[in-house]
């Protein structure tokens, strides 16, 4: 969301402010567009981790406030659930050691988080969705205190007019009902920023779009849920039905869900913006004091409250953000698409992968979403969840290709000489691109590491799944703190 939010009620009055100004922040973003300078001479990059909490057993621990005390660090936040945190990296530049630096910092910092929210009860695990959560956490009691959680969910749910309603199908079958929001805390992530100009934000956006069903193929890290082995990356689909205030009559009039892959290539990032407020109604109509054209004419930056505050209840994939920093306003790609976990170098990895396949797909003078339907890339994204690394993704000049076949012929020499453009050290990308490149030798990720577990560990007639995972847990959390990539992982 953005911002902290007092507990309120809102009124139709409230809704109709707001959408005006809304209207106003979405003109005055327009003229700035033509007119303003935007802050893009020496990008910079940012990685945000989401955590799951546990206790010693492996299961849920409704501890983050006592873990953020013990933590004492700002970088750590709450997040929806109780069982959650979220940790905000420290943006760098990706030149030279950048992320050999990040994952230094990375590794530095959740160390001693773990060694701190552990005298509380409390341990850090960083997975696509914990698997040994149960449906009765579900409920408002697994909720942050935080008002705007509780805020939002209320507000989602009489938007709803129901109950959520989840309903997987995968290796087993899932169907559940949640008078929450909190099966979205279920999904935790690994969540990629680049900072792009009002000119090349377009094709970086089509670049991440273009490539996130391979991301999805290389890095699943979420295969079960409530004790079901579903999809490979199960948070797309979990994170879509937990957030959606569509009716089932909504549904079949073609509204727009408010976590959504998109509908189209774009050409500028005033699209995205504009879709927003076409598109979607408010879910917290907050009207702020500023008057975003008077400062644009003072020749100051507006905040653009309302715009960014729309923007944050509207959960794209890959989401345009709008900042100010430093008096300077700027633009970046927010790439949403990854698990967390399961270890740093995995990260790091994928992150490395993004970051340069990206810029690579953005410079090129035929730009492969010339050559690819916005449709088969929805599908790609599909199949990447679905099946992992053992997805079949459709590429131009490609055909209809393992997605490992992909990376290894096609994208990792994109990756090299993407991340040779943003002047890495030629040593720090090939640490993380080869962790990519074995992974797709070995035909494995996490997804496949907890599914080849699970069959060896559960039995035709195991009683207790959750028992299983939790077993199955330990011996993941004991490798995630080795940080040696998943690839290396025995069964």
């Amino acid at each position: 969301m953005g911002e902290d939010v007092a507990a309120q009620q809102f009124t139709g009055a409230d809704r109709a402010r707001f959408r005006a100004k809304v209207h106003q922040c979405l003109d005055v973003f327009a003229e700035m567009l033509s007119a303003s300078h935007f802050d893009t001479d020496d990008p910079m990059t940012g990685l945000e981790v989401e955590l799951h909490l546990v206790d010693e057993a492996g299961d849920p621990a409704l501890k983050n406030m006592e873990a953020l005390a013990a933590i004492a660090d700002p970088a750590f936040q709450t997040e929806l659930g109780q069982f959650n945190l979220e940790f905000n990296v420290p943006p760098r530049r990706l030149a030279g050691r950048g992320l050999a630096e990040y994952e230094d910092g990375l590794r530095t910092s959740l160390n001693e988080a773990e060694r701190h929210a552990a005298e509380v009860g409390a341990h850090l695990v960083m997975v696509g969705i914990l698997p040994t959560l149960r449906e009765s956490h579900m409920s408002w009691a697994s909720i942050s205190p935080n008002p705007r959680y509780r805020l939002l969910g209320e507000q989602i749910l009489a938007a709803r007019g129901e109950d959520l309603s989840l309903d997987i199908e995968g290796v087993d079958h899932l169907e559940s009902t949640a008078d929450s929001i909190l099966p979205e805390a279920a999904c935790t992530s690994f969540q990629l920023h680049v900072q792009v100009s009002p000119e090349t934000f377009a094709a970086y956006w089509n670049a991440a779009q273009a490539i996130a069903g391979v991301q999805l193929g290389l890095g699943a890290n979420a295969p079960f849920l409530f004790g079901r082995q579903l999809w490979s990356e199960t948070r797309i689909p979990l994170f879509q039905q937990a957030t959606d205030t569509r009716s089932d009559e909504l549904k079949a009039q073609g509204v727009r869900p408010r976590v959504w892959f998109g509908e189209r290539w774009i050409t500028s990032v005033f699209d995205l913006f504009e879709e927003n407020v076409r598109y979607f109604g408010s879910l917290l109509p907050i009207v702020s004091e500023e008057d975003p054209a008077a400062v644009l004419a003072a020749g100051g930056v507006p905040a653009l409250h309302e715009l960014r505050l729309h923007n944050g209840t509207i959960y794209r994939w890959n989401r345009q953000v709008y900042d100010v920093a430093a008096g300077v306003p700027h633009l970046r790609v927010e790439n949403r698409a990854l698990a967390a976990g399961p270890t740093v170098i995995d990260m790091m990895a994928n992150a490395a992968f993004y970051f340069g396949v990206v810029r690579t797909l953005a410079e090129q003078d035929r730009p492969v979403w010339s050559q690819l339907s916005f449709a088969t890339a929805e599908d790609n994204f599909t199949e990447g969840a679905r099946r992992g690394i053992d997805a079949e993704v459709y590429w131009p000049g490609a055909g209809q290709v393992p997605v490992t076949e992909l990376v290894l012929r096609r994208l990792l020499p994109m990756a090299y000489a993407g991340l040779e453009a943003w002047g890495v050290d030629s040593a720090v990308a090939d640490r993380y691109l080869s962790v990519i490149e074995q992974r797709c030798i070995a035909q494995t990720n996490a997804a496949d590491w907890w599914a080849r577990q699970w069959v060896a560990r559960h039995g035709p007639d195991a009683a207790d799944p959750i028992a299983v995972l939790r077993t199955i847990l330990a011996d993941y959390r004991e490798r995630m703190h080795r940080n040696e990539p998943v690839h290396t992982w025995d069964s």
